[in-house]
């Protein structure tokens, strides 16, 4: 679906209100139940037959088929979970139940019945099903697929919904050593994925040498593949692939990064370490002891002394400007 045809769909099946659309398209995006995005097409050779004047035209043609765009696709993580609801929920889980309650709230809005009871009739049948859900005892999570043993270790291999989404995994919890894990690339799935790619996950992090005296190595982690070098993570572009990364191509990568970290600190003080002049997203600020602030366009970051900062703090914290550095949010002055 697209956002617009997933509405019409929602409107089609009676489920929700047109202020419940755009909220629910999306929290299933935020939660990463869907992805949107684009799906390139495969090219289809067909044959073409003519009969014109008693003569037979015989010619081939191409097309790309299976093109999408813009489109809402489920993730692993959202076929998983429907997955789980359908079968252990399947009354909750039914277009009908959502109209149903759509009519239930109307009758509450009207003063036809009384929500209490429309809310213990509900939970007379569905508190059961979530206690006979949590008694059931699986071998196996939900959504993980045993694809085989690693041929080093002879442990099973196995993929799975893991706390950061789509993962792999070689032993179980029951063995001596603790299971080894990895991340699933972009594109990959747990439905779909094989030993073969599996176990080439595995083969990270490598070491690709050494840069100044201190190893470098590539790996993957939660927010994708990355170079580590002297406790410095830096993150590999889409266009790189973390097994075939060389040495000269992961020192670039440093040294760019060192770059744009040194344009982003303007200034320091020896006298205050706390207090910083850096450079951010929307121009140069002051940042101190976890607070952001603000400098005026008409000064020139770089002029600025110590005494000069700590007074352009302190007018901004009695004005209640100050801008919290963890969240990025206004922290306005109690009264």
């Amino acid at each position: 679906y697209t956002e617009a045809s997933l509405v019409r769909k929602l409107e089609e099946l009676g489920i929700g209100r047109p202020s419940t659309y755009a909220p629910t398209i999306s929290t299933i995006q935020q939660r990463e139940y869907v992805e949107k995005g684009n799906k390139d097409g495969e090219e289809r050779t067909f044959n073409v037959m003519t009969l014109k004047d008693n003569q037979i035209k015989d010619e081939n043609n191409s097309e790309i088929t299976g093109a999408e765009k813009s489109k809402l696709f489920p993730t692993d993580t959202g076929i998983v979970v429907n997955d789980f609801l359908t079968e252990y929920f399947p009354d909750i889980l039914d277009y009908n139940f959502t109209a149903s309650v759509e009519k239930d709230f109307d009758e509450i809005a009207e003063g036809e019945v009384q929500w209490t009871s429309i809310m213990k009739t509900f939970y007379d049948k569905f508190h059961p099903s979530v206690e006979n859900t949590l008694a059931i005892k699986t071998e196996h999570k939900v959504g993980e697929r045993i694809l085989g043993e690693d041929p080093e270790s002879g442990k099973p291999v196995s993929v799975k919904i893991g706390r950061f989404g789509p993962m792999a995994q070689i032993g179980t919890v029951d063995d001596e050593e603790k299971p080894r894990f990895a991340q699933l690339k972009k594109g990959q799935s747990i439905e779909t994925i094989t030993l073969e790619e599996v176990l080439e996950l595995f083969k990270l992090p490598r070491t690709l040498g050494e840069y100044e005296g201190k190893t470098v190595s590539v790996g993957v982690g939660r927010f994708g593949p990355y170079v580590l070098h002297n406790k410095v993570y830096v993150s590999l572009p889409k266009t790189m692939d973390p097994m075939t990364i060389t040495l000269e191509e992961a020192e670039q990568l440093i040294l760019e990064k060192r770059a744009k970290e040194a344009e982003r600190h303007i200034k320091q003080f020896e006298e205050e370490p706390e207090l910083e002049i850096l450079n951010g997203r929307y121009g140069p600020y002051i940042a101190y002891k976890g607070n952001n602030y603000k400098i005026p366009k008409d000064i020139i970051p770089q002029d600025l002394s110590l005494t000069n900062c700590l007074e352009l703090v302190r007018i901004q914290d009695e004005k209640g400007e100050t801008s919290s550095a963890k969240r990025g949010k206004r922290t306005a002055k109690k009264k």
